[in-house]
């Protein structure tokens, strides 16, 4: 079931999704050959809490950790370790909070140092395709036009996306109705209507 916000309870929401970003924006300058991503996971879920909410991502579904970082092939879901990063690894960082009872969920893949042209191609496009699948967010239009235009811009550009694993709802639980995958057909699968909040991730390979 598809869980309607008001328009103050978006506003909450935003406050949570704000306080993912500035996260995210912190951490991006922490990320460098050496640094281990156990690391990274303790300066987040500080500055979480310096900020007023709660780590959303430690204890949910029995997840140890503040971040999900995954690097290199590794697609989603990673569990923080002492490993070091290594120039041209990339890290993606997967961050949730949780404010006036809210969720806030983004993800960013970064670049450890320098990487190569394929690297940057890869990281351009997904981002790219990120961008294009917001523009299809809106009311009237439905989960397949979301997935349409994302699939079609990453295999216009070489290529293919992930199936196995979707975007979603997001709201008082990380995880609500309805699932986005990156692939579709137009005009199939639910209808958006106003008062919606969804996060769209492309996973590309």
């Amino acid at each position: 079931m598809i869980i309607v916000k008001t328009k103050d309870e978006i506003e909450l929401m935003r406050e949570s999704a704000l306080i993912v970003s500035k996260t995210l924006g912190m951490l991006a300058s922490e990320v460098k050959p050496g640094v281990t991503t156990m690391y990274l996971d303790s300066l987040a879920e500080t500055f979480i809490r310096d900020h007023g909410a709660i780590p959303g991502f430690l204890g949910l579904y029995d997840f140890p950790n503040t971040l999900c970082v995954s690097p290199n092939e590794q697609v989603v879901h990673g569990i923080p370790n002492k490993d070091p990063l290594k120039e041209g690894d990339i890290i993606s960082i997967d961050c949730g909070a949780i404010k006036n009872e809210f969720y806030g969920d983004h993800a960013y893949t970064f670049a450890v140092g320098e990487v190569g042209p394929e690297i940057e191609s890869l990281l351009k496009v997904t981002k790219e395709s990120l961008y294009v699948g917001i523009r299809e967010f809106k009311k009237g239009n439905r989960v397949g036009d979301v997935g349409f235009a994302i699939q079609q811009y990453c295999e216009k550009h070489g290529y293919g996306v992930v199936r196995e694993l979707v975007g979603h709802g997001l709201g008082r639980k990380m995880h609500e109705d309805p699932e986005m995958p990156n692939y579709g057909r137009r005009g199939r699968g639910k209808k958006f209507v106003e008062g919606q909040v969804v996060a769209i991730e492309p996973m590309i390979n």
